[in-house]
């Protein structure tokens, strides 16, 4: 049975390219960013390796280039191929950290209330809808923005990734708990529950070793959404001034550096980390909708 399901998954993957690309390019992009410091070839962020000198350069096809910038400079001589790789590196460590914690918050509510049913699940309920009420950028940016007011400058500098991870993890969890919640329900009147409760197990073996896994399909599929979209919110706060600092920004803070030389002719240095932004993303919901339709037969 298990040789079936490994073969019937290679099948539908390989009969997928758009899916296999996109796969690639996101484990080409965790490796790339992971280790940047190995990879880059400048360190964009440390004064004692940029030269004012070479500030503005152009990408390395176009005139007036110099071959060791592939991608150009920005005002102040950084490497862009080097601070993408850098700044991709921060902005997929939000998105998979926010989104983790917003699995086990939304999991944890989700199970609980799905599985107890009564008053534990009408209160839990009864939180997340009043949160669901509030689009999950306007919770981060408040909770983001009255920590940065909060803290001394540069207590929030060293702590910048942590916050946005928290900030948007929190605002996230709510639609985890929904789709658990409603899978938990429709488990505990399985057969098999009922059989583990006959033989006297306990109610946390039950839904952590016998529930949980029979719903982790959705929340894989939701989760790799999920991890776009907190990419594209924490680019947004930081575009807006209330991300990670600019001594180490992310792809949305050297799109707000860059933005404000764009009609200067200096381009490339808001149009790289903009592609890297898009491709990202999408790679991420495209192989999100693949796993998607290969849980769900009726799709295939």
């Amino acid at each position: 049975m298990l040789e079936r399901i490994r073969s019937d998954f290679w099948y539908e993957l390989l009969n997928s390219p758009v899916t296999i690309i996109s796969a690639v390019i996101i484990v080409l992009m965790i490796i790339g960013c992971t280790f940047a410091p190995v990879f880059a070839p400048h360190t964009p962020f440390d004064p004692a390796t940029i030269s004012i000198m070479d500030n503005n350069m152009p990408p390395a096809w176009q005139d007036g280039a110099d071959p060791r910038f592939l991608l150009g400079t920005d005002l102040q001589g950084r490497d862009v191929l080097s601070a993408m790789l850098y700044g991709g590196r921060i902005s997929l460590l939000v998105g998979i950290g926010a989104v983790a914690l917003s699995v086990v918050i939304g999991m944890t509510v989700g199970l609980l209330a799905g599985y107890f049913g009564g008053m534990t699940d009408a209160v839990l309920m009864r939180v997340a809808e009043i949160q669901f009420a509030f689009p999950p950028i306007l919770i981060a940016l408040l909770f983001n923005g009255i920590l940065k007011a909060s803290l001394p400058a540069d207590v929030f500098a060293q702590a910048a990734v942590p916050i946005m991870i928290l900030a948007i993890g929190l605002a996230g969890w709510v639609q985890f708990a929904r789709i658990v919640r409603a899978s938990a329900m429709v488990q505990r009147g399985q057969d098999y529950v009922t059989a583990c409760h006959a033989i006297g197990l306990p109610t946390a073996t039950i839904i952590l070793r016998h529930i949980t896994p029979n719903i982790l399909g959705p929340v894989l599929v939701l989760a790799m959404l999920q991890i776009a979209v907190a990419i594209v919110t924490e680019a947004t706060l930081s575009f807006l001034g209330l991300g990670t600092p600019l001594t180490e920004p992310s792809l949305g803070a050297l799109i707000q550096i860059g933005s404000q030389y764009l009609f200067s002719g200096i381009w490339w240095v808001v149009i790289f980390p903009g592609i890297m932004l898009l491709v990202m993303v999408v790679a991420f919901n495209l192989v999100a909708d693949w796993v998607r339709d290969y849980l769900n037969p009726r799709l295939r």
